[in-house]
């Protein structure tokens, strides 16, 4: 009795309303997915308008559409070359095959044919044994059963994932995130891989592997990531933004003068300004990067005397130079909150060449600033407190 119950998988850990957005997902996809298939596919004349292997196309799509056999081309390209596949077997074979041998000889030459097109989607097996167990409709209508039923069906089920999905927080199609680069355009490896496992570690253990995973790549490293940020908080200690942040900021507004902005950075001696609204809301971030690029200063031939042209007022109403802050800032800047854990703004430091990044409130309102030192002083603080221990 024990040994049947290891066989049961262990509980899941996705939440419930997780579970509802699926399942909601593929109720909407279905059912639109039949309603339009149905009106497109009457117009011709074709009796079958519905397909049972759209429905575990559902489960991919709306459970998990960030997996490799969830994506569109996945999708499309294994249902319907695997429909194409199913076809051929039946007019090239059907008469000289019993039909378990036939459906066999489908479904497996229905999944090779998808490695080679890179294509891999579970339910095209399920098309291909259609395609073969249909019966005399399917078999009488031939390749036109796929290009028009199993086509339409598929195109409408991914088109209904993509809005779906998107409108409740998932991104669809899933594309694949190259891994971290260094920013200064090096040939040093990103910060954080140079201590942690590398891009050809985890391709090596994959090779190893050599099975298919329903996962990305891309996505699988991220968990690694997250995975060692989780255990350093857990031997280090949870230590927030709100902790090591500077609270008394000296910030700009969008109209603040560009001579009054740069004096700013020049007697507080920062390299950066956040940009509030009258709510104290983050808008936009200046950096003395900003004031260079905008002001032409690409050499330092002249640089002074450039400098004081593109800070002093044209004295026009109508100019297209530059007069304040908001026409050179970088809008909608990386923030965050007070009780984020400063490790999760180790990449945004390390790999995207972040130097300051403002922290807001529950409210979205701006309340300090995290710069590259704190981090540094932070984290330096955290091993200190560890060897004395």
């Amino acid at each position: 009795m024990r040994a049947f119950f290891n066989w049961l998988p262990g509980p899941s850990n996705v939440s419930r309303p997780e579970q509802l957005r699926a399942a909601a997902g593929a109720l909407c996809g279905l059912l639109i997915t039949a309603l339009f298939a149905h009106y497109l596919l009457a117009r011709t004349g074709t009796s079958i308008f519905m397909i049972a292997p759209m429905g575990a196309s559902a489960v991919l799509l709306f459970a998990v559409p960030a997996s490799p056999l969830a994506q569109p081309w996945s999708v499309f390209g294994g249902n319907v070359i695997s429909g194409l596949v199913g076809v051929a077997c039946v007019r090239w074979l059907g008469d000289s095959l019993p039909l378990p041998l036939l459906g066999g000889l489908a479904g497996g030459l229905a999944i090779a044919a998808m490695f080679v097109m890179r294509c891999l989607h579970p339910p095209g097996g399920a098309v291909a044994l259609t395609t073969v167990l249909g019966g005399p409709v399917v078999h009488a209508a031939g390749f036109e059963f796929v290009l028009f039923t199993v086509a339409i069906d598929t195109a409408l089920l991914v088109a209904m994932a993509m809005v779906y999905n998107n409108l409740t927080g998932r991104r669809y199609p899933h594309v694949q995130q190259s891994a971290p680069v260094n920013v200064h355009g090096t040939t040093d490896d990103a910060p954080t891989v140079r201590l942690g496992f590398k891009t050809e570690d985890l391709d090596a253990v994959l090779k190893q592997y050599n099975q298919v995973l329903d996962i990305s790549r891309d996505d699988l490293e991220s968990l690694f990531m997250q995975t060692e940020q989780r255990a350093y908080q857990r031997r280090f200690g949870v230590i927030t933004c709100a902790d090591i942040m500077s609270r008394d900021i000296v910030s700009a507004e969008f109209g603040t003068g560009l001579e009054p902005a740069w004096q700013l950075m020049r007697n507080h001696r920062v390299v950066a300004l956040p940009v509030l609204n009258r709510a104290r809301r983050v808008i936009g971030i200046v950096t003395q990067t900003d004031f260079l690029e905008h002001g032409g200063l690409d050499s330092y031939a002249g640089m002074r005397r450039q400098l004081q042209r593109f800070l002093r007022k044209s004295g026009v109403t109508h100019t297209e130079k530059a007069e304040v802050v908001g026409q050179i800032m970088s809008g909608h800047p990386t923030t965050a909150r007070t009780d984020t854990p400063i490790v999760d703004l180790v990449p945004l430091m390390a790999n995207s060449g972040f130097h300051h990044i403002p922290i807001v409130d529950a409210e979205d309102r701006f309340v300090g600033i995290i710069t590259q030192s704190d981090l540094v002083a932070a984290l330096y603080q955290t091993r200190l407190a560890e060897a004395a221990a």
